[in-house]
This record gives structure tokens, sequence and C-alpha cells, in this order.
């Protein structure tokens, strides 16, 4: 550091230091105001510029050293000088200030930093270059943001000083103002009566909103910013156009006619979407049929000597294709057509926040909702392009059971569709980079569905990461390495990639509009589910990170409500009860937290659990595979998440998901009268697992005292010391 810097800093250190030893922090407290304010005041009369000038010369070197008190120096700004003054006063002294804590914090630190992080600043480099000025008044415009926190940062940053000193100046206008006009309220108090007066409490409530009333004012003012480069129409042809017919824009499409809104779908390719055509209709028709095969494989379990079923894989796949078409009219245009929606086929551009593109066509919208869904995520491997690999959009076009097939993906759509292949008969492994199937869930639960797929057969690599494709005789070799580098080569005959997805935004037009677009394509949206561009909503998998069909139809309804009703009413986002579930065998159902959840969120977590092999129903069914798991708070019965792995685990979830939504505890569940014999009893006797961990011991002992003295008093008689009339 040159010698210049280090005089500069141990100067600074010694003003801060004597500031503190020597107490002068004392001076600007309230007390000390009060005792001294008649003085004062009387001084200010006396000597008006005078006093304005010391005002201002320590309010400067308050600010430009970073001390603390620059809050209550506005307030007494207000007292002494009164509103006018008082503004002009500290906007021109913080302003002075803040420039020069800025220049001091910049020429002691910024080279140093810089030196040592400068890689990892170029994005906010580019970022202040493009954007400094609003970025520092939205930062000056709430109160919230300590004054010195913004000038030290922004001194790391290459805003020129000039450009920080006026907009600093604009920027803390309307805070000073509120803060100065609290101040001079309460400088008018001298009886009780003056408490009473509306001004004062007007500025009480003017403090109190004045990061509400920055956060609108700032908003606008991003609206604007946003909005300006584009001429907005005279009149709209739509209330609201919907981007894309899945789940989330069905929703969306059907709440806006509902509600006699003009509402425009366009779907480039199919209606329904994923959802339908390549997803969760497909995936579980095809799961039914390959569970049908796993009870004949069972038959002995049941009572049978043997079973067996025939079958041709096309015919199945065919059957997949019947489920689809017998569910295609609940999303055809037809019936939205008849719903009041008008449907549009073909490619959609946004080309302004009011405007949509559909194959040349413009159509004009006071509000765009996009609900384009995801679409499968391919890695770059080496020689996958030369074989038959499929995702979970073209596996449907198989009709030939491949007799060796590769997974690649442990997540809820390599497992489910792993284990169908598996008991169609094919030779299956599965291929994934982390330690075990399933991430997002427990390692119980990973237990169970790993001892599952290995007594069926499959073959599992976790901890391996597919490098490349080699062709063989007959078929290829997808080559596995670990993280210490040992290669694994698997033959096979057609992969299936399911390593993830990505929002499918591309070709919308959305960075040209000014929609914030993040990695993997994901949509970036505020807690109402709008974009940076204010007429522009979205919903569903194109903002994720919840990728399920009900959740897109959940933000459907926040996405459209939202917009139509603008500004009257609006709703913040509920993630607060998401369930979902993997359809394997057994099922893996999830709701709220989990005990990896709570232990990364650092929430302590009491677990019940309840085994379904104690279950009456499930062993008459022959499934007792799995388990009930509770998570509450310590002795406490509010439910903070559940877990059940088991037959028909998605459907026993329910009771849990209702139970969370309205804040019913375990208790709840154990008053409620379960249907006997049902699976959904495995929720009460949870409960009562719960409940007999928290039995009061001590009052027990007590009622059992109470029972003895009733049969006649005398001491405790035990159960092994009873005989019956006849013994006796």
């Amino acid at each position: 550091m040159k010698p210049t810097r280090i005089v500069l800093l141990v100067a600074l250190v010694a003003v801060v230091a004597l500031f503190f030893a020597f107490d002068l922090q004392r001076f600007l407290t309230v007390e000390w105001f009060g005792a001294q304010r008649e003085g004062i005041l009387a001084y200010r009369a006396d000597h008006p510029w005078t006093t304005a000038a010391a005002f201002f010369v320590v309010y400067v070197l308050v600010t430009g050293t970073s001390l603390p008190g620059a809050a209550l120096l506005t307030l007494i700004a207000g007292a002494v000088f009164g509103l006018a003054a008082g503004v002009v006063i500290v906007s021109f002294a913080s302003t002075l200030g803040a420039t020069m804590a800025f220049a001091i914090a910049r020429y002691l630190f910024r080279d140093a930093v810089r030196a040592r992080f400068g890689r990892h600043l170029a994005t906010i480099d580019r970022g202040i270059e493009r954007e400094g000025a609003f970025y520092l008044f939205a930062l000056r415009l709430v109160p919230a943001i300590p004054f010195f926190a913004i000038n030290l940062a922004m001194a790391l940053t290459p805003i020129r000083v000039w450009r920080f000193y006026w907009v600093s100046q604009v920027g803390m206008l309307f805070g000073t103002v509120v803060y100065v006009n609290a101040g001079a309220e309460l400088g008018r108090i001298e009886s009780v009566g003056d408490v009473l007066s509306p001004a004062l409490w007007i500025s009480f409530v003017l403090l109190g909103l004045a990061p509400l009333l920055a956060k609108k004012i700032l908003d606008a003012i991003k609206a604007r910013r946003v909005l300006r480069r584009f001429e907005k129409p005279k009149r709209f042809d739509n209330n609201l156009v919907v981007i894309g017919a899945g789940s989330g824009g069905l929703v969306a499409a059907l709440i806006g006619a509902t509600v006699k809104a003009r509402v425009t779908l366009v779907e480039r390719a199919r209606m329904g979407g994923d959802c339908l055509n390549t997803g969760c209709v497909p995936s579980k028709s095809l799961l039914r049929s390959a569970r049908m095969l796993s009870y004949a494989a069972r038959a002995k379990e049941y009572g049978f000597r043997s079973a067996s079923v025939e079958f041709d894989f096309a015919e199945v796949m065919e059957r997949v294709q019947r489920i689809i078409a017998k569910i295609e009219p609940h999303d055809s245009v037809e019936r939205y057509t008849d719903l009041g929606v008008h449907c549009v086929s073909g490619d959609a551009t946004i080309t302004s926040p009011w405007s949509v593109r559909v194959d040349g066509r413009e159509i004009t919208t006071r509000n765009i909702v996009i609900a384009t869904g995801g679409v499968p995520f391919v890695p770059p491997i080496p020689g996958l392009a030369e074989t038959a690999w499929y995702t979970s959009e073209t596996i449907w076009e198989l009709r030939e059971l491949p007799s060796r097939f590769v997974v690649l993906g442990g997540g809820p759509i390599g497992c489910e569709l792993a284990q169908a292949f598996r008991r169609f008969g094919a030779s299956v492994t599965m291929v994934e980079q982390a330690p075990h199937l399933l991430m997002r869930e427990d390692a119980d639960v990973v237990d169970v569905l790993t001892g599952q797929f290995a007594a069926e057969g499959i073959h599992l690599l976790t901890e391996h990461r597919a490098v490349r494709v080699e062709p063989a005789d007959g078929g290829h070799l997808l080559v596995c390495a670990t993280e210490g580098g040992d290669e694994v080569r698997v033959p096979f005959d057609a992969v299936l990639v399911a390593v993830g997805r990505r929002a499918n935004t591309a070709g919308l037009g959305l960075e040209d509009v000014g929609v914030t677009v993040g990695e993997r394509g994901v949509i970036e949206v505020d807690e109402y589910l709008r974009t940076a561009v204010p007429t522009i909503y979205a919903c569903g998998d194109a903002i994720g990170p919840y990728q399920f069909t009900h959740t897109a139809s959940h933000e459907a309804w926040y996405a459209s409500v939202n917009p139509l009703f603008h500004p009257f009413r609006k709703f913040k986002a509920d993630y607060s009860v998401i369930p979902w579930t993997t359809f394997t065998d057994p099922e893996v159902a999830h709701v709220g937290l989990n005990e990896q959840e709570a232990a990364r969120q650092g929430i302590d977590v009491e677990a019940t659990r309840y085994e379904l092999e104690e279950l009456d129903r499930a062993l008459a069914d022959e499934e007792g595979r799995g388990f009930v798991k509770v998570l509450t708070p310590p002795g406490k019965d509010r439910i903070l998440g559940a877990t059940i792995v088991g037959h028909h685990a998605g459907d026993l979830l329910s009771e849990f998901i209702a139970a969370m939504k309205w804040g019913k505890g375990l208790k709840s569940l154990m008053g409620t009268i379960h249907v006997y014999p049902t699976l959904t009893e495995a929720n009460k006797f949870a409960a009562g697992a719960w409940r007999r961990k928290h039995a009061p011991e001590d009052l027990l002992r007590w009622v059992e005292k109470f029972h003895r003295f009733r049969r006649g008093g005398g001491p405790a008689v035990s159960a092994s010391s009873l005989h019956s009339p006849r013994d006796a």
C-alpha cells in the first residue's frame, strides 16, 4: 500500500477511535438534543447562517467518515431548521458526505480488492457500466439499506464520481424529505396537546410507509424504463394472451375465460403439452401395464402356483396412445373454444410488452402469460448422436423392446421408466453421477427403492459419469467413469437420457423485450410471477424450480389472476405446501420438509415412522413394503412434512397435504375416523405412534391411582396375578 494511503487509513482509524474513546456519540443522541434543544433554537434564531454552516460541516464529517448518527441528524435538521431549509441542508450535506466516504473508500481499498477479486467482479462491472446509475438510484431510494454500506460498496465499482454524486442527490431526496418532515413535526411539540397534532401523526405514518412508498416508486420507475422503448397500443385485442397449452397454459386460459376476459391461447404443437402427450399420461399408462406383469411374476404371493402373460410390446405402446386419445378431448381446441378461449396454432414471438406475433399475425394484449413448459436436457456426450437414444419425449416412438436398455439419470423419470422396461423383460442398467437415486429424498427412502430395484434385476451404477459412446459388435458401448478415473463399459441397444430438463423459452424473443432469462432458459419472476417486464407473467416449467404438472396449474392461477385484476388486487404465489410423487413400485410421495432438507435449513425436527408391514390392509394386499414418516417440531404435533413409501403412496399423501394446508396437526388425524381395512389407516397409525411417544406419563400414573381407588383401594394388582373364575 502506498504511503499516502497508509497515512489516510491511520488518520481515518484515529478519527473513529477518538470518536468512541471520548464518547462523542453522546452528542448524537435524542437525550442530548432534548436537553440542549432550547439553547440550540435560541442560537439559531440569533445566528441562522452560522448555525446552518456548522450543522452542514458536522453532517458532512459524520457521513464522510461513516460514523453512526446520520438518521438522527436528519431528524434534528427538521426540528432546528424546519422542513424547507432542513431538506436543502441535509440534501447537499448528505450527498457531499456520501461522496467523501465514497472517494476515501475507493482510494484506500479499490485497487486491493480488485487485484484479489477482479475476476469475480467482472459481471458486476459490466452491469454497473450499463445500468450503474439506476442501481445506485434504486439503492438510495430504499431507506432500509444502510447509508454507509452503499457508499463503500459503490466505491469498489467503476462508477464515476460525478455520476455517483448527482444520482445520490436525487435518490436520497425522497428519504430526506420524509425524515426531515418527521423531525420538523417533532420539533413543534411543546405540550401534551401537540402530540395529538394530525400533522405529527401524518409524519409518523409517512416515516413508517417510507420503505413501501419507496418500493412503489422504484417499481414505477422500473416499469417505465422497460416499457418506454415500445409504443403502447391505443386499444387491445385481448386481455390476456397465453403462450403454451400445457397444464399451466390451459389453466391460465380457463381462469381468464371464466372471469369473462378476452383470452387467446397460442400452441405450436399439440394441446395438452408434455403432460398429456409425452409425460404424465403416457408414462402412467405404461407403468400400469408393467405393474400387471409384475403381479404375474408374484403369483405365488397371492396363492397361485403360476401365472404367465403373453404380450407384444408394440401393442402395449399402442395402448398408451389409446389412453392419450381418450383424454385428448379434455384439452382440445373444441372444448376450450366452447369455454370462451380463442385458440390459435402457430409459433409465438413476443414483439413488445403488449403484442405477440403468431406466424406473421400481430396480436395485441394487455398482458401476456408464458407457459411454454420444459424440454429434456441432453448433455454433449461424444458418440451419443450416432446411437438409438431417446428422451422422455421420444421414447413413445418405440415399438420394439430393446433387449439391453441404459437409463442415464436416477431422477423420477429415469427411475419410473427403468423399472417399467425391466418388467417388460429388458436388461436395464441405470447410470447416475450422484451417490444414490432420487437425490431429493432421504436415505431410508432410497434404501427401499434401491432394494426393490436390485430384487427386480436392475443394475445400478451410482457415482458414475457417462463419458462417451463407442461402437461395438451388435450395438454400442456406453463408457462410464468414476471419480477416480476407473472406466466401465456398458453394452446397450437403446439409451434413455433422463438427466434433467431445461425451460422451453428459446425463440420467444424474451431478451428483446427485457425479460430476464437465467440458467437453462429459466425465466426470472417475482413473488407475483411477474417478469422484469410488468405486463408479462410466467408459470410452470418455464420458471422452475418445481417441475410438476400440479405446480404449473397452481402457479397458473397467480399468473392469470394477478395481471387480470391489477392494480386492485394481487397475490403472492404460495409454495408452502408443494407435494410430489415418484410413481415407481413402491411409490415415493413427499410434501413439505424431509430430514435432509430440515438439516440443510437448520430446522430441528422429530421424525415419527410407521411401517406398512404392520398395516392389516397392506398385509392382505401383499403390499407391506414401505413406511409413513412424519416430521414435526420436537414435542409438538404440527406437521412440517411427510414422506410415504408404499403402495398408492401418492393417494395416501393427500391427507397430509390437506392437514398442512389448513393447519391441522397429528392429533386431528388421530381423531378422524378412517375406514377399516384401508391403506389410509396408515396415516392415523403414524399419528398414533407420535401420540404414544408423547403420552403424559405423570398424568397417567395419577389416573392409575384414581382407578385403583375406584376399585376399592389396596395395592396395585399386576395383570399376571389375575386369575379367571375357572382357575379359582
